[in-house]
């Protein structure tokens, strides 16, 4: 009898220690499509000013871990895919050191990668605010291309950036508002927000949110990674998020 009793205290404790775990440690995992439009303008050489358009897709991708211990932050990972690029015509200027005339291509690559470290101010049913720090790798390049000699510089240094996110719910509805905004610091002209609606569903196992919004990413810095510019891709966007 004995022996039963502890059997069952055994099981039920670990049967709660799972259950405790799996509220208190949580992973998310998303994707964003993003409808952008784009101005683009880069220095020559010399330092003069040549600008472009263009209007495509661009995409995101993240994961998050967030955990109960009080001292260490939560962690979010995301990847940003940005690409833009246009003719110019009649070009007549110097870049990387060699000469472009007549119709050249630019393709300006501002892939990066967003490592965010960050903590749970408030966390309830209708308001959740988190705040902290991140930091923006660049990944892309500047391209040049005429039938003569492509010219690319790599973008490949990065941004130290405050982070701050917040998420306002309807109770029973399922409904929420959320902001997103990155900050530049040692770049104050880089900034990367997000605001929108969503949706969420609730699982047995895991809890599905579908989110609509607007997205800005604005890159203005000079010489950075030898290359200065002045980019923003902004536009609507659409995605989903699970919530293990």
């Amino acid at each position: 009898m004995k022996k039963t009793l502890l059997a069952t205290a055994v099981v039920g404790l670990l049967s709660m220690s799972s259950a405790h775990a799996a509220t208190v440690l949580g992973f998310k995992v998303g994707a964003d499509y993003w409808q952008a439009d784009t101005t683009n303008s880069f220095n020559d050489d010399s330092g003069v000013a040549h600008s472009f358009d263009d209007d495509s897709a661009q995409g995101s991708i993240w994961f998050a871990i967030e955990h109960p211990l009080p001292f260490v932050p939560n962690v979010k990972i995301r990847q940003n895919s940005l690409e833009s690029s246009s003719d110019i015509s009649n070009a007549d200027f110097t870049f990387n050191g060699n000469y472009f005339s007549g119709d050249v291509s630019v393709t300006n690559d501002l892939n990066n990668t967003d490592f965010m470290l960050y903590y749970e101010i408030l966390d309830n049913d209708l308001v959740s605010v988190d705040l902290g720090a991140a930091y923006k790798l660049m990944s892309g390049s500047l391209r040049v291309n005429d039938a003569g000699h492509p010219e690319e510089v790599d973008i490949d240094s990065g941004v130290v950036m405050g982070y701050a996110s917040a998420q306002v719910g309807m109770v029973g509805l399922g409904l929420f508002g959320f902001a997103d905004v990155l900050l530049g610091i040692d770049e104050s002209n880089v900034y990367d927000y997000g605001a929108g609606l969503g949706w969420q569903f609730d699982g047995l196992a895991v809890d599905t949110s579908i989110r609509v919004g607007y997205r800005e990413f604005n890159f203005d810095v000079s010489n950075f990674s030898d290359v200065s510019q002045n980019t923003s891709f902004k536009g609507a966007f659409a995605g989903v998020e699970l919530v293990f």
